[in-house]
């Protein structure tokens, strides 16, 4: 809204010609009097124009609807390259297998991974399934976009950390597996490693879950930050399933995050 500002002030004319000084005196009068009547305006309109939003926050609320208006292959590239993601500092390719179609986030995770997320909203679940360049691993990446606010994303992820529910293995995401594919025996029993991050500058919980595209059951699930730790010689280890999760997880939320900036 615009601020009026107070027409100038003036003096009235002199009938006679006054005195050098009391001229002199006059005209400082009434530019005191103009200069002061403009400054309020001016600062009257300052303190009503509307705060600016940080770059942080635009990004913040950006994040919220970033799914509804990015291309599927900016957020899940069909193809993912990384030349140092395996054990050892071994090279990685990746191709996408499919993606989800819209569904709810509950179907999504363990039943006690959602009750703890719950808490947060779920305006999104965005998911997409990829396997390796032998078709020997299968690994679904996830996008949990929730309706909470900065605060609320701060708590769930103290919660988070407090509770190491990132390594519980009754709070895992579930696969998602495309029909026709290397991952179409891709299952909850097949679930081998996983990783699961929290965001505080997005309204984003970002994860990924791997396991082998052969349907083999019975191998111990192990989280990710355990699978790439040196020295583990645990299966999820060995075969580089932590590796994959941790990659293919923050090379998806980092494309979220660098969309919800621009």
């Amino acid at each position: 809204m615009r601020t009026a500002v107070p027409p100038r002030p003036t003096c009235p004319p002199a009938t006679a010609p006054a005195p050098p000084a009391r001229r002199t005196a006059a005209a400082a009068v009434c530019a005191v009097l103009g200069l002061g009547l403009l400054g309020g305006a001016a600062v009257g309109g300052w303190l009503t124009a509307p705060p600016s939003r940080t770059a942080a926050e635009a990004a913040y609320e950006r994040g919220g609807t970033l799914w509804s208006e990015v291309p599927v292959d900016d957020l899940f590239p069909r193809t993912v390259h990384a030349a140092d993601a395996g054990p050892g500092g071994a090279s990685r390719d990746w191709t996408r297998l499919g993606v989800a179609p819209d569904g709810d986030c509950a179907s999504a995770l363990d039943p006690a991974l959602a009750r703890a997320l719950q808490p947060a909203g779920c305006r999104r679940m965005l998911r997409a399934t990829y396997t390796d360049a032998t078709s020997t691993t299968v690994t679904t990446v996830g996008l949990l976009v929730t309706a909470a606010d900065g605060a609320g994303m701060r708590a769930l992820r103290s919660r988070v950390a407090a509770g190491r529910l990132d390594e519980r293995t009754d709070m895992l995401p579930r696969p998602y597996a495309p029909p026709g594919t290397a991952a179409e025996r891709f299952g909850d029993a097949q679930r081998v490693s996983w990783w699961l991050t929290v965001r505080t500058d997005l309204p984003l919980v970002a994860w990924a879950v791997t396991g082998f595209a052969d349907g083999r059951t019975g191998t111990p699930a192990e989280p990710a930050r355990r699978a790439v730790a040196p020295g583990a010689a645990s299966v999820a280890a060995q075969a580089g399933l932590g590796h994959e999760a941790r990659e293919l997880g923050t090379r998806v939320e980092s494309a979220y995050r660098a969309a919800a900036r621009r």
